[in-house]
């Protein structure tokens, strides 16, 4: 099967079907380098859909993602990130493997067919003037062997003629000869080249044409393989990737596999929960007894609110009735005082760290000045070191002024936890003396109390919700607290200094108790023996909780 032999009269058939081969290739490639750019938009958008949903720097977004439901949705867009790199990878193999590489083909592919064919109609154009050289040495011939017999015919009719010269017949003679010569020398030549023309002819159609043809179905065939070549290629390159998207798509089940839904629920008491018991009873209060109404012992006031009563001045009075206090639309006291006492503990201590975070800073600048100066003393050249004493003082004073703050929110913070007699002590103790001095008139109607979205609470007041109690001054009284309970035993896993204010020192591997979990913040509190304990970061120990003590958790 060659197209030499078979379609030897097919050259301009031939030329049209390897042009169409050509735009083939050139139409795959297209298809390929549209396929490329909707690979990139398309991870060009995927990366823009993982990057809006990202949690904000520094944003209420940021907090919610120590959840497990939104830390698994996290890994989704960062395994989408990944994804998208993918489909990026595929549109540069398709682009380096395919594209680059048949363009060049496709240029050496339109030089060679343009040889081919140039060689192809120069045989033909060769043969074309070989046949008008045979056509024009026949016609020559021919005319030539007319003009003889036309000679010869005068010839024989001029010897024939009695009247005519014999000049005149010897002259017809030698013109009849001239014509025969003639017609032998045309009929030599036409001979000649008609052979010669054979010649060319066989040669161009059994050798000459043969060649090209089979060159352009070599050169055709070639192109079939390299479009199937490139087709394996294109799916090899989808074949690549496949592992690594199912790696993305086994991280995205991974992480919806870790949602942990009691944790979830955990964290969600951890972040709002108060601190504070749920209201006794209130009890009848009888108003039979006119001017005699006192407040119940076991009334919501009494036992939730242990807050210092305060005199009426020409109207109402607002006394202090936790749970039901709503904090004020303002400035937020500097203690949190306006928070329940576990919100208020994780904001004083979050404080706290920021703090020690700040002090730490100022003093790696201090140690960077001083060892500056230093420089400066040993070699003067390299400035003065009294400059650097403006900014020494400074930082030192930046220093002074940021443990200052951190030793009171710290108070703040251990009056909180029950490390020191909370300021609510004072308050029920003074809050029992003036029920003891006086007799204030309280209404305890529950339509007065309403509750604030954020967990804080007000009280409604009214023109009953008074409260008069003489403006006295007591002074402070503080009971001894009593030791907490241990929960468990912990053993420290490295040493820890315990160089702040209520922490404790532990070397590794002592056995301590527990007396106070982590309630998030990264602390727990152990102690030593009855006078010595305090915090250490939870990271430090290994915590091993008794089931049967009061609030132990049970961790499966």
């Amino acid at each position: 099967m060659s197209w030499g032999t078979e379609l030897w009269d097919q050259f301009d058939n031939l030329e049209k079907h390897t042009q169409w081969g050509i735009d083939i290739l050139e139409k795959y490639i297209k298809f390929v380098k549209e396929r490329t750019e909707i690979e990139l938009s398309y991870a060009k958008q995927l990366r823009n859909l993982s990057k809006k949903y990202q949690p904000k720097k520094n944003s209420k977004e940021e907090e919610e993602y120590r959840y497990t439901a939104c830390q698994a949705f996290l890994s989704t867009l960062n395994e989408m990130n990944d994804y998208a790199g993918q489909h990026e990878v595929i549109s540069e193999n398709l682009t380096s493997k395919i594209i680059a590489g048949l363009a060049r083909y496709v240029q050496e592919l339109k030089q060679e067919r343009k040889s081919h064919f140039h060689d192809g109609r120069k045989a033909q154009q060769h043969i074309e003037t070989c046949w008008k050289q045979l056509e024009s040495s026949k016609r020559r011939f021919e005319r030539d062997c007319k003009e003889a017999d036309r000679a010869q015919q005068y010839f024989e009719k001029m010897d024939a003629d009695i009247n005519v010269t014999k000049a005149d017949v010897e002259k017809a003679r030698q013109q009849a000869q001239l014509r025969h010569q003639m017609a032998e020398d045309s009929k030599a030549d036409y001979s000649s080249i008609l052979q010669k023309f054979n010649h060319e002819q066989r040669e161009y159609y059994y050798t000459h044409i043969p060649t090209i043809f089979q060159q352009i179905q070599e050169m055709e065939e070639r192109r079939i393989v390299r479009l199937g070549e490139s087709m394996k290629t294109y799916a090899e390159v989808d074949r690549q990737v496949t592992p690594i998207i199912g790696k993305c798509l086994d991280g995205i089940v991974k992480a919806a596999e870790a949602i942990d839904q009691k944790n979830d629920s955990q964290l969600v008491i951890e972040a709002y929960k108060s601190g504070f018991e749920p209201p006794g009873d209130i009890e009848f209060e009888d108003y039979t007894q006119p001017m005699k109404r006192t407040v119940s012992e076991n009334s919501l006031s009494n036992s939730r609110g242990e807050g210092k009563a305060e005199p009426k001045f020409g109207g109402k009075a607002k006394g202090k009735l936790w749970p039901f206090i709503k904090k004020n639309k303002g400035s937020t006291p500097e203690d949190f005082s306006n928070l329940p006492p576990e919100q208020r503990r994780k904001k004083l201590q979050q404080k706290v760290d920021e703090l020690n975070k700040d002090i730490q800073k100022e003093v790696d600048q201090r140690d960077a000045i001083t060892k500056m100066k230093d420089v400066y003393l040993k070699n003067p050249q390299m400035g003065d070191p009294a400059s650097l004493d403006h900014k020494l003082a400074e930082v030192n004073q930046n220093i002074e002024k940021l443990r200052l703050e951190a030793q009171k929110f710290e108070a703040w913070l251990a009056e909180v936890e029950g490390r020191l007699p909370a300021r609510g002590e004072q308050a029920r103790r003074q809050s029992g003396l003036y029920d003891a001095q006086s007799t204030p008139t309280v209404n305890n109607c529950a339509q007065a109390r309403e509750s604030s979205p954020d967990g804080s609470y007000t009280e409604e007041q009214s023109q009953e919700s008074e409260v008069k109690v003489p403006a006295l001054d007591f002074d402070d009284e503080f009971d001894d607290e009593e030791p907490l309970p241990a929960i468990g035993t912990c053993k420290a896993l490295y040493t820890f200094d315990g160089q702040n204010e209520g922490t404790i020192s532990v070397v590794e591997g002592e056995t301590l108790y527990v007396i106070e979990e982590d309630k998030g913040d990264g602390w727990t509190r152990i102690r030593r023996s009855e006078d010595e304990e305090g915090y250490v970061p939870t990271s430090y120990v290994e915590v091993y909780l008794d089931k049967n003590a009061k609030g132990a958790k049970t961790y499966i």
